[in-house]
């Protein structure tokens, strides 16, 4: 490859960073040389983005719009790779006690008698706990004492010491500093959300960007997403 195919461009969900930053990037930059040139936004704003034209190499993105780019011809069908599951977790301030809400009513008392809780009304995670409150029937409970942000890092209220608990995909908890991740909430309610990569139609370096997704569906990026709060969506390999 040329002198200007030493910088692959990515658009990605916020999901992933955590897992990106730390150990895929950084390994997938020294084993190739190739310098990764990320843009972070939540898949509405990357659709959006895509829609208004503009391109990258990759796109890692929730799978609903990843379908649709796929039937619109914008991704190849032949490069789209399965990368991971994120799920809904609630997150505390760094050092503060971690409640038990391994059951659906242990986490009801833990959300009724908490302080203060912060979700975001916009993004996948706040709708759905939103919804969820309603359902468990302590909407407003939950809500008289809630702090709510348009769309973001929910646990940044946390840290500000705004809110005592945060609600979110657990790997976006695991992307602010001074947060802990009380745990994941318990299955029979819990929400998933699949993330798939692949090359644009039009990319302008394919060939790194195929680098960068047979990267995705090792056994190291296997062990990031787990690290980094997601549950891995990489396919074993078959035996011969």
């Amino acid at each position: 490859m040329g002198d200007d195919t030493q910088s692959l461009s990515i658009m990605s969900a916020l999901a992933v960073e955590v897992a990106f930053k730390r150990w895929i990037l950084p390994s997938f930059e020294q084993k190739t040389g190739i310098r990764t040139d990320l843009v972070w936004d939540p898949t509405t704003v990357l659709m959006r983005r895509v829609r208004e034209g503009e391109r990258a190499d990759v796109i890692l993105a929730i799978d609903y719009a990843m379908d649709e780019l796929e039937r619109d011809g914008v991704i190849r069908r032949d490069t789209r790779i399965p990368v991971a599951r994120a799920m809904v977790g609630l997150g505390v301030r760094h050092g503060a006690p971690k409640p038990d809400i391994s059951t659906v009513e242990a986490l009801k008392e833990v959300l009724v008698g908490a302080r203060s809780i912060a979700y975001s009304l916009g993004g996948a995670s706040g709708i759905y706990f939103q919804d969820l409150i309603k359902r468990l029937g302590i909407a407003d409970a939950v809500n008289a004492r809630a702090v709510t942000i348009p769309a973001g890092f929910t646990a940044t209220k946390v840290v500000s010491g705004e809110a005592e608990f945060a609600v979110q995909q657990v790997s976006e908890l695991m992307s602010v500093d001074g947060v802990d991740v009380v745990g994941r909430f318990p299955d029979e309610i819990q929400t998933f959300t699949d993330f798939s990569a692949a090359i644009f139609t039009d990319a302008r370096h394919p060939e790194a960007a195929q680098s960068f997704l047979d990267l995705l569906g090792s056994d190291a990026a296997v062990a990031a997403y787990e690290k980094g709060g997601l549950a891995s969506l990489v396919r074993a390999p078959t035996a011969a």
